[in-house]
Order: C-alpha cells, then sequence, then structure tokens
C-alpha cells in the first residue's frame, strides 16, 4: 500500500535548506523554457497509462521482456511522429527519451529502438550525399524503416582497421558484394539488431579493383518489410541476456553474398565511381563523426546516472537511522556520519561538473561540426581527443559512484527494487560501448605526444592544450596556496608534466630501435595516465570556469551552495591524485593536511542543502523507479509494497513445495 505521508526526517531536510530548488531545476533543465518543455513531455509521457508497467520487469524472461519493450517502444515512436507533425521534436527531446532520464522511466532496460534514432539516423545525415539522404531520411524519420549501425564484430570492436566484414565492387553489375567471411566477422552487439531493425548501416572493408580502399559504410537490408523475415543470405538474431540493457534487442549478423546497388554506399566523404574507380575523403578522421557525435553525448548522459544514483542514494541516508554517534543520544539518520557523507556528496558534485562539462562539449562539438561543414577541419583532431578522454574519463567514473551509492545503501541496495543494479548496468556499459575505455584514453594520449612535441618547436597551441606551452616555461610549480584556482593551475601542470614523461618514454624507446606502434605499447601506461590527466584538468578547468560564472547569474542562496559544490569537486579531484600532486609539485605534509580538513568542511557545509540539492535535479519517482529513493521518504514501505508485486508471493504454498521439497523432506519416513 503506498505512503501517502512525507517521511519526517526527508520533510525536515527541505524545510532547513537554504535555498530554493526550483531555481537549481531551471538551471538544470538549462532554462526555464526548457525545464517547462520537460515538465509537459513527463506529463504526456509517464501519465499514459500505456506506458506503465504492471510487474517489475525483472520478473520477465528475456523474450518477455523483449516483447513488452518494443510495445512500448512502438508508443513511444508514434508520439514522437506526433511531436515532428507539430515541430516540437528538438534534440532535448531525443536525449530526454532516448537517453537516461525519461527514456530510462519507461523502459527500464533500454529502448530496441534506441540505435535508429541516435546512430542510424545520423549516420545518414552525417555520412550520406544530399540526394542519399533525400532518399533515406524521410523513411527512417517516419519509421517506414527502421535502422541501426552494425560496426562492432565478434572478433573486432574499438579497433576498427581489424574488421573483417568485407564489400568488394562488382562493376558489371554495379552492386557492392558484401560478405563476413568468418565466425569473428559476425556483426555483434547493434541495439535493436536481433529482431527490430530491417536495415543496418553495416561497416566493412571496401574494396575496388581488388585494391582494400578502408572502411566504408553500407546501408543493407536485413529483413523483408512486409514478413520481416531475413533477406537472402542473411543470418540475425538476438545475443542473449545480459549485465544491463537486457531490453535493448543486441543482435548478431553474418552476411553471405549480400549485394547492394552502388547508391547504397553513403558518399558525403568518400566515393566508388560507376567503373569502380575510388574518390579517397579529404580527411579520413571525417568517416567517425558519427562515433564523436555519440560520445558527446554519452558525457551528459553519464551526468544523468549519477544524478539518479546520489538520489536515491541521499534520500535513503536521510530517512535511514543507525549506528549512533553518542551512546546517550537516539540512532541518527546515517547522513550524520562523515564517513556516509563521503560516499555521497563527491558524486553529487560530480554530476553537476560533468552535465556542466558535457553541455560544453556538446556546443564545442556543434561548433566543430559547422567549421568541418565549411571544409575547415583545424579543429577536429582537439575536438577528436577531448570527446575521447572525456568519455572515458566520465563514464570511468561514473559506474565507480553508481557502485560507491549502491554501497551506501547497504543490503538494500542490492535489491533490485532499489534500482541501483539496473542503473550500474546501464551506466557500466557506456565504458565498453562507443570505444573502450583504455583505446579511447590511448587516441586522446596520440594527440598530446603530438601536440607537446609541437610545442617544444615554440608552436602556440590550442585553447584545450595550451597549458603545455605554460608549463614549458615553468621549471617547478610555484605558490600552491590551497586556493581553488592554484588547484586547477596544479591540474594543468600535473598534467603536462604526465604529457611530457610519456612523450619523452615514447621518444626513448623509438631511439632503441622500436616502431612508433610498438613504442606506443611498450609505454602505454605512461601514454593513459597522460590522456586520463589530460581530461581531468579540462574537467578541474571547466567546473571553475563554468560554476564560478553560474554562481554569478543565480541567486546568493544558490550560489553559496555552487561555491561549495565546485569546492568539493575540486579539492576531492585534487586528493583522489595527490601521488601526482606529491611527484610533481612540492607540497608539505600540511599542505595535504589542509586539503583533507577542507574536503571535511564541504561535506559539512554541503550536508544541510544535501536532500534539496538532489530533489533540485527534478527526477520524477518514475525515473528513479526506487524504494529506497521515492520522493516521501517513505522506504520501508516502498521496499515491502514491492515484496506484493512478487509473483511467487501470489500463493500460499508454491506448487514447488509438493513437487520436490515435501517428497524429499518424507523420503527417510
Amino acid at each position: 500500500m503506498p505512503a501517502k505521508e512525507v517521511n519526517p526526517d526527508i520533510q525536515k531536510e527541505r524545510n532547513t535548506a537554504t535555498f530554493n530548488p526550483r531555481e537549481f531545476s531551471v538551471l538544470w533543465a538549462g532554462g526555464e523554457e526548457r525545464y517547462k518543455e520537460k515538465k509537459t513531455l513527463e506529463k504526456m509521457f509517464l501519465e499514459d497509462p500505456a506506458l506503465e508497467d504492471d510487474l517489475p520487469v525483472s520478473y520477465l524472461s528475456h523474450k518477455e521482456l523483449y516483447e513488452h519493450s518494443l510495445r512500448k517502444a512502438c508508443i513511444i515512436g508514434e508520439k514522437i511522429r506526433k511531436l515532428r507533425a507539430d515541430g516540437e521534436d528538438g534534440v532535448d527531446t531525443y536525449n530526454a527519451l532516448l537517453g537516461g532520464s525519461l527514456g530510462a522511466a519507461i523502459l527500464k532496460e533500454g529502448n530496441p529502438l534506441t540505435l535508429h534514432y541516435v546512430m542510424f539516423v545520423p549516420t545518414i545525415m552525417g555520412q550520406g550525399t544530399m540526394d542519399q539522404q533525400v532518399e533515406w531520411l524521410s523513411k527512417a524519420w517516419d519509421c517506414e524503416i527502421i535502422g541501426t549501425y552494425a560496426q562492432t564484430e565478434l572478433g573486432h570492436g574499438t579497433f576498427l582497421r581489424g574488421l573483417e566484414t568485407r564489400a568488394d565492387y562488382d562493376p558489371k553489375t554495379q552492386e557492392f558484394v558484401i560478405n563476413t567471411p568468418s565466425l569473428s566477422s559476425y556483426k555483434w552487439w547493434p541495439g535493436g539488431l536481433g529482431h527490430t531493425a530491417n536495415h543496418a548501416v553495416v561497416v566493412a572493408q571496401l574494396y575496388t579493383k581488388g585494391v582494400h580502399r578502408g572502411l566504408a559504410p553500407f546501408i543493407v537490408q536485413l529483413r523483408d518489410s512486409d514478413t520481416h523475415k531475413p533477406m537472402p543470405g542473411i543470418d540475425i538474431g538476438d545475443i542473449g541476456t545480459k549485465l544491463g540493457m537486457k531490453s535493448v534487442n543486441n543482435g548478431y549478423l553474418g552476411l553471405k553474398n549480400v549485394r547492394v546497388p552502388l547508391n547504397n554506399m553513403l558518399m558525403k566523404n568518400q566515393q566508388v565511381l560507376a567503373d569502380g574507380t575510388y574518390v579517397a575523403p579529404k580527411n579520413s578522421v571525417l568517416t567517425y563523426g558519427t562515433m564523436m557525435f555519440v560520445r558527446c553525448a554519452l558525457i551528459r548522459d553519464t551526468a544523468q546516472s549519477l544524478a539518479k544514483a546520489s538520489t536515491i542514494a541521499t534520500r535513503y541516508s536521510a530517512v535511514r537511522r543507525q549506528s549512533p554517534i553518542d551512546p546517550n543520544q537516539p540512532e541518527p539518520q546515517i547522513m550524520e556520519h562523515t564517513t556516509q557523507q563521503l560516499k555521497l556528496f563527491p558524486q553529487i558534485a560530480k554530476a553537476i561538473v560533468f552535465k556542466t562539462t558535457g553541455d560544453g562539449i556538446w556546443n564545442m562539438y556543434n561548433v566543430i561540426s559547422g567549421e568541418i561543414e565549411q571544409g575547415n577541419l583545424d579543429r577536429l583532431p582537439e575536438m577528436h581527443a577531448l570527446s575521447c578522454c572525456l568519455k572515458a574519463i566520465c563514464s570511468a567514473d561514473a559506474a565507480a559512484g553508481v557502485e560507491t551509492c549502491r554501497l551506501s545503501c547497504g543490503g538494500h541496495g542490492y535489491m533490485d527494487c532499489s534500482n541501483f543494479p539496473t542503473i550500474y548496468g546501464m551506466t557500466t556499459a557506456v565504458c565498453t560501448y562507443e570505444g573502450e575505455n583504455t583505446v579511447m584514453l590511448l587516441q586522446t594520449a596520440r594527440y598530446l605526444v603530438k601536440v607537446y612535441g609541437q610545442a617544444l618547436n615554440g608552436e602556440k597551441l590550442v585553447p584545450t592544450v595550451a597549458y603545455i606551452n605554460e608549463a614549458l616555461t615553468q621549471q617547478k610549480f610555484v605558490n600552491f596556496d590551497g586556493s581553488l584556482e592554484s588547484i586547477v593551475k596544479a591540474f594543468q601542470f600535473v598534467a603536462a608534466n604526465k604529457t611530457r614523461i610519456a612523450y619523452e618514454q615514447l621518444e626513448l624507446r623509438r631511439k632503441q630501435g622500436h616502431g612508433t606502434e610498438v613504442a606506443a605499447n611498450l609505454c602505454g601506461t605512461f601514454l593513459t595516465a597522460a590522456a586520463d590527466l589530460h581530461g581531468r584538468a579540462f574537467l578541474a578547468q571547466t567546473a571553475y570556469t563554468e560554476l564560478l560564472e553560474l554562481s554569478r547569474q543565480v541567486s546568493p542562496a544558490l550560489a553559496d551552495v555552487l561555491k561549495v559544490v565546485l569546492e568539493l569537486y575540486l579539492v576531492d579531484a585534487c586528493l583522489n591524485r595527490i601521488g601526482d600532486f606529491l611527484r610533481f609539485i612540492e607540497l608539505t605534509d600540511q599542505d595535504v593536511t589542509k586539503l583533507e580538513v577542507r574536503l571535511e568542511s564541504c561535506l559539512k557545509r554541503l550536508r544541510p542543502n544535501a536532500v534539496t540539492l538532489v530533489d533540485s535535479f527534478d527526477l520524477h519517482d518514475r525515473v528513479l523507479d526506487s524504494a529506497l529513493g521515492a520522493y516521501d521518504g517513505n522506504v520501508y514501505e516502498h521496499i515491502f509494497e514491492s515484496t506484493k508485486k512478487n509473483p511467487l508471493n501470489k500463493e500460499p504454498v508454491n506448487g514447488s513445495f509438493h513437487k520436490y521439497l515435501k517428497p524429499f523432506m518424507k523420503a527417510h519416513l
């Protein structure tokens, strides 16, 4: 039975907050207009009975979950059609419905149509010619065809050059003949591929006139438009159950002599002429535009994951009472324990910093995309490097943060009804898809050592790595006074020195006679460490710049809270990398102790506003889907209510008792 009154402990937290939560909610949403649009979407989708779950999806079989999810996905798709017809289908709408917020409320384990919208359509837009966009986009937007993006293979993932799927051009018929020549070349993992999509962008090694040309994307029909049966030469299905994202319908795809017309190769960046003549792209990096687009979007998704996890854990910590601090006093809220605050509050701060950074990176991507359209590729390497390392850092930190929040809730955090298992499953997947994190760091490192060499030659670097120029003029870091600005500068100095060491190690291996790739492998740990610190220095700089700027735009009360969040984030980030700081900066024992004391001070100052701050993320109870994190704070009532939905409890005696247990118990008589 649902509780109707708000738990008094959590209500007290809200009553004593020092700022207006709606002000931050509007800020978090991106402004008053977007806040209102968010509320309109929630009303449109969350008040539709057809999109509610009668039974928690964790009790469904894999087949039942897919069918249940596809039904709801089609309802969502129909609503999107209506929004498009009314001109109300902006980027924020798709982010909400297909990302980690509103979409998760409706389809807890993922949407089998997501890749159609976030990969299939953008790939056609980004890599198709104008004529190809005219031919395919209207069908895709209207869902007359359902697509996915088939790149990863059973034997190869992030290493794109290793992909085995092959497309040979036949000039006699003006067709490409596509094959997966081995089991390891089968496409593996694309969402919606199993039983949902009838088309795919298939990435294959292109051969024309017997010459290997590199990777190219092809639109391939997978299933018949009417019967949905696999087309000739297509071997296709669902790959099975997974840790998370259980209803995304990830699939496998084998192709045997599948022929597609010449025009089915997306040719905005590279072309094949009718006679087989190959026209190479101006820049090979252009073909990676879709993945860069998705990586930028993923940074904001990680912020949503942390916002959800920290909201659940913070509300629970305001209600749960345990372990007296003073033996003569009643059990306190567990949030009174400093150790509990240290688990929770840095995750709140990271959510805010990752969201702020994600918004900035998204805007930067849009600006650079415009420059690319005009033929200006100058900032493309910078954008690629930044999106790679931030995707890796934010996803790894978010996955660890979700797990920390789960652990902070004790045994109850282990229950499905807490929603931590699902949030973790969805979040940790980001560490792997769209570029495995270690490989992402190595790609960033390749850029860093290159620009470090340029800096040594006296070249002025672009803004995101300009700190390397500055560090080259400094023998040592001076005047670390513990201020926020000095922490940011220290991060940059440390990052520059980690890049210096990676560069020197790479040069050392080359002088020893190793080729570039072998040398890079031998000093891989130096390279990934440099990329990690580069990303963290960028996060520190962005947090410092953006949160201080925001604090000047809001009320003094909210500004005070944002400044505490900023200080907490920077001090915590510094202490988490204190070994690197001690290596390159002359910090004393007293300096480190001061940082540790400041961390405790930040926790204490954020404590009165913790519940209201997570309230300000404005996450609907359906989005959280957690017995531990409901807005009313009635944790125990919601946990017990969840047991009543358990099919095992629908009968007092399960049939297995008479079938198995009773005969076993009576067997010795």
